[in-house]
């Protein structure tokens, strides 16, 4: 495990009770919280999908921490000479130390097996099952970013949200640069040349680090941190992606 939110050197995170989060699977299929239900035909096939899910993903992560040298409103420094131009976050993260780097997947069974019924034509069982996917190494990554915020905490440190290459105007291109700080060898990702990773159920996201790194509004990762009596909590927990 983490012993540290600024380890220098890559720490694999592995053994993970994760609990694949309901609701994320249904939006993967198209479905809107609150509003849409799966009918009894399709909430089947959902209970399949999530049962072979579960046996065959293996999820696990690896991470570690780059000091932050300079910080502008559309960039960062860190140590070492790489440069991350990501926009708007200097008012974003606010005044960070440092920054994680992580890598994390399920492994590659899931989406073999997914190939299996795409080519058997069992297709609503080969949707549900890559949605499963989709919201398993999701799942992931929040939980990951809960462990995060929790080493940190007894460090006297706050953890930002997750970024990952290719959102909010982060250049995807960039996913070469966050691989050479932190590769995914230790946990069997590897990245191509168009920046696509494999096994395809993976993330790779940045965290900022620091005293003074802002936790916000648009923060929501207490609303699912499985951490109890936590004395930092921002809000009540109203989910968990820890399997208890």
């Amino acid at each position: 495990m983490i012993a540290s939110v600024l380890c220098s050197t890559p720490v694999v995170v592995s053994d993970v009770p994760l609990q694949i989060d309901p609701d994320e699977v249904l939006r993967f299929q198209g479905y809107k919280k609150g509003k849409d239900r799966p009918t009894p035909e399709v909430a089947e096939i959902y209970d399949r999908a999530l049962a072979e899910g579960e046996r065959l993903m293996a999820p696990r992560a690896v991470y570690r921490a780059v000091p932050v040298t300079a910080l502008a409103p559309d960039l960062m420094a860190l140590a070492g000479g790489t440069e991350f131009r990501i926009p708007e976050i200097g008012r974003l993260w606010g005044t960070i130390e440092s920054v994680g780097i992580g890598v994390c997947t399920i492994g590659d069974a899931l989406e073999g097996r997914v190939r299996e019924l795409w080519e058997s034509r069992e297709f609503p069982l080969a949707a549900m099952l890559d949605s499963v996917g989709s919201a398993a190494v999701e799942c992931l990554a929040e939980y990951v970013n809960d462990l995060l915020c929790q080493v940190a905490i007894r460090e006297r440190l706050n953890v930002t949200n997750r970024i990952s290459p290719g959102y909010a105007g982060w250049d995807v291109g960039d996913q070469r640069l966050l691989f050479r700080l932190c590769p995914g060898d230790p946990v069997g990702v590897t990245l191509n040349s168009a920046c696509y990773m494999s096994p395809s159920k993976s993330i790779s996201f940045l965290v900022g680090i620091g005293r003074e790194a802002r936790v916000d509004h648009y923060f929501t990762q207490c609303r699912r941190c499985w951490m109890k009596d936590c004395l930092y909590r921002r809000v009540p927990a109203d989910r968990t992606v820890h399997r208890a």
